[in-house]
């Protein structure tokens, strides 16, 4: 799969920022020391986290070379590394007061292993602060998954995403196990978008990527993609203003060492 795109991703900057705006004013935890921003992307995460602590080492981690690279040039005053999550938890410091993570986990595989390595990376009494996209129900996840699924598109984009991410009733279930206390709610953002073509924009960033990377040809490339616009143009309908609202359910909880 190839990197990253950050100035793709960086098209929606403000939708994309959102959750994580929402998650980290949600934190209560007095003076932070050290907080972890893992999956950091382009840094508009880490650049929320520290605003919210304005007084704390804030350390931005991500694996993919483009999107720390932009981090860096984007956010020169913060600081940043290269981290693979799924290898290299283990790696990093165990002292962090907050270990913040914003539409990265879904991509990281075994959640059961990987949350309580999470919160060994704190400090007693730390918190773990997570948004994970719950968007599998809607029409473009739905779209991508049936058109892959059939022929002559199996052969021509050889890829089925593994998806990673747990029920809620899961999560549940390990967070009391690991946590002294958490919190869990889900919100549905109603992202206004101008046309069609800007949903196929903002998941051509995401969860479209891995399938356009796998095509065979540029020919099935161009052709996979013209098939989910396609079938984008007929499930979501245009508002009387003429913008398309683009429904994105989403995950967080926080937990306490």
């Amino acid at each position: 799969m190839s990197d990253w795109n950050a100035k793709q991703y960086l098209k929606f900057k403000k939708d994309r920022t959102q959750p994580a705006i929402d998650l980290a004013a949600r934190l209560d935890y007095g003076s932070p020391a050290k907080a972890l921003d893992l999956g950091c992307g382009p840094g508009n995460s880490t650049a929320v986290l520290q605003s919210r602590f304005p007084e704390t080492r804030v350390i931005g981690a991500d694996y993919s070379d483009n999107m720390v690279e932009t981090a860096k040039q984007d956010h020169p005053e913060l600081e940043f590394i290269k981290c693979d999550i799924s290898t290299e938890i283990d790696r990093l410091p165990h002292d962090f007061d907050i270990v913040f993570s914003n539409a990265c986990l879904q991509w990281v595989p075994d959640h059961p292993s990987l949350l309580p390595r999470l919160m060994s990376l704190l400090k007693p009494g730390g918190l773990l602060a997570v948004q994970i996209p719950m968007n599998y129900q809607e029409p473009i996840h739905r779209i991508i998954e049936s058109t892959v699924s059939q022929s002559p598109w199996t052969e021509l984009i050889p890829y089925m995403r593994l998806f990673y991410t747990l029920s809620q009733e899961q999560y549940i279930d390990i967070l009391s196990d690991i946590s002294s206390d958490f919190t869990l709610w889900q919100t549905t953002y109603l992202h206004r978008m101008p046309s069609h073509q800007a949903i196929m924009d903002w998941y051509s960033s995401t969860g479209l990527r891995p399938y356009l990377d796998a095509a065979v040809t540029d020919e099935a490339r161009d052709g996979f993609y013209q098939e989910v616009f396609r079938q984008v143009r007929e499930e979501y309908p245009v508002q009387k203003n003429g913008e398309v609202i683009f429904r994105f359910p989403r995950f967080f909880f926080i937990a306490q060492k």
